[in-house]
């Protein structure tokens, strides 16, 4: 995801104020003194509270902090590393799927090896072959992320309705919600990683539920996006659309729009990853919000949730303050880090010697990772990262009528083809 949370995923693009770091929209290149780190990050809410904790853990040292969306990090950051203006330590996303992603970074040596770091070896394997490139660590990542549907629980209660359990319930709760003047979800794909968020949620039952084995085959040349269960995953998402499922004009409603749709009750929720329940509860700090499944099949029992290691940070191989850049990720990845990270974010942790306390909002996202009815981010595992880009800018195009799935699919396939 982004990836987008990754995610993707994964990235906040609300407007904030550091009042302990310092911000700038320009280029973050590192510093030439040794106790000041330079930072850029997609965590805006959370990364917050970590930087100040590393600063009172280390008397002294001053960490510059750059904020962003997802779309703005990934535009700049490998432009910024190939010119030597990149800051020492970025958000990076897991796997392969965006310009900002492991692979992509580690390939031509942008990123410096953590394979040593204390942490490196505890990963679980699932985050491992995504934070890794070529059996060599270069990422980071401290949290579990889940795609689903997020409602607010007030608004439900007001709109006297309940989450869907099936692809059948879902469409009636959509015609519902729009009769009462509140629409189901809020959509916000101005922004063009949110496009991705949906088709995730019912990929990962119409295309995996009956075939563990697609993205194998797909990496062996046996099966395509266009003529493939990603073509009914596709119609699934419009036909959602065409139902009233979303609110007018999502092609002009930003994330950050989104989210006020959904934490003021003008939507009953909107379908994103765990990491914006903090965003919606810092909207509206009265509001109660949970994570569901969104279902693409009437029997539960095949419904299945995109679940994958979520966005986490690298280092600059040419880093001004390669130690001081170390020692930060090593907080990130400590207990305390984490904590701060996964508490603020509601994501969940992947290492096991961590505090993290679940937020009870995540109840049912915890017993699909238990029960094993989950699969990762479908761009982590893609073979380059124009072919997320591709979908991304064609589901905007099929939102404003300038494209069809089936030709979106087919750009797809091509990019695919065209391998690493």
């Amino acid at each position: 995801m982004k990836r987008t949370s990754r995610l993707a995923a994964i990235a906040a693009a609300m407007t904030i104020t550091v009042a302990t770091t310092a911000c700038s929209s320009g280029t973050n290149a590192g510093s030439g003194d040794p106790n000041t780190l330079t930072l850029a990050s997609v965590d805006q809410g959370s990364v917050e509270d970590v930087v100040k904790a590393f600063e009172a853990a280390n008397p002294g040292v001053k960490v510059n902090l750059t904020t962003s969306g997802a779309d703005q990090h990934q535009q700049q950051i490998r432009t910024q590393l190939a010119s030597g203006t990149a800051p020492d330590v970025m958000s990076v996303w897991p796997g392969n799927g965006n310009p900002g992603a492991t692979f992509v970074l580690a390939k031509p040596g942008y990123l410096l090896d953590l394979s040593d770091r204390p942490w490196a070896a505890k990963l679980p394997d699932t985050v491992k072959s995504v934070a890794q490139y070529e059996g060599r660590t270069y990422n980071g990542v401290f949290g579990l992320n889940g795609i689903g549907a997020v409602y607010n629980e007030e608004a439900m209660r007001k709109a006297n309705l309940t989450p869907p359990g099936t692809w059948t319930e879902l469409l009636a709760f959509c015609r519902a919600a729009a009769g009462k003047g509140t629409p189901a979800f809020a959509l916000g794909i101005q922004d063009n990683w949110v496009t991705q968020l949906v088709l995730y949620a019912l990929a990962a039952t119409t295309v995996y539920a009956g075939d563990r084995e697609f993205d194998a085959k797909m990496q062996a040349g046996q099966a395509t996006f266009a003529n493939s269960a990603w073509a009914t995953a596709m119609t699934k998402y419009q036909e959602m659309n065409d139902t009233g499922c979303f609110q007018k004009s999502p092609l002009s409603t930003s994330y950050e729009a989104s989210q006020e749709l959904a934490a003021t009750g003008r939507t009953l929720g909107l379908v994103q990853g765990n990491w914006v329940v903090a965003l919606l509860k810092g909207k509206n700090p009265s509001g109660t919000f949970v994570l569901k499944p969104l279902p693409a099949a009437d029997d539960p029992a095949t419904i299945v949730m995109p679940v994958a290691a979520g966005m986490g940070y690298g280092v600059n191989a040419k880093a001004k303050n390669k130690d001081l850049a170390l020692r930060f990720v090593d907080f990130v990845m400590s207990p305390e880090g984490m904590k701060l990270f996964n508490t603020k974010q509601g994501s969940l942790p992947t290492l096991p010697d961590n505090r993290s306390a679940v937020d009870p909002a995540f109840g049912e996202l915890t017993t699909f990772i238990t029960d094993g009815r989950t699969v990762p981010f479908m761009d982590q595992l893609w073979p380059n990262a124009k072919v997320q880009q591709t979908m991304l800018s064609g589901l905007q195009e099929i939102f404003s009528k300038q494209a069809t799935p089936q030709e979106v699919l087919t750009s797809m396939d091509t990019d695919y083809r065209a391998g690493t």
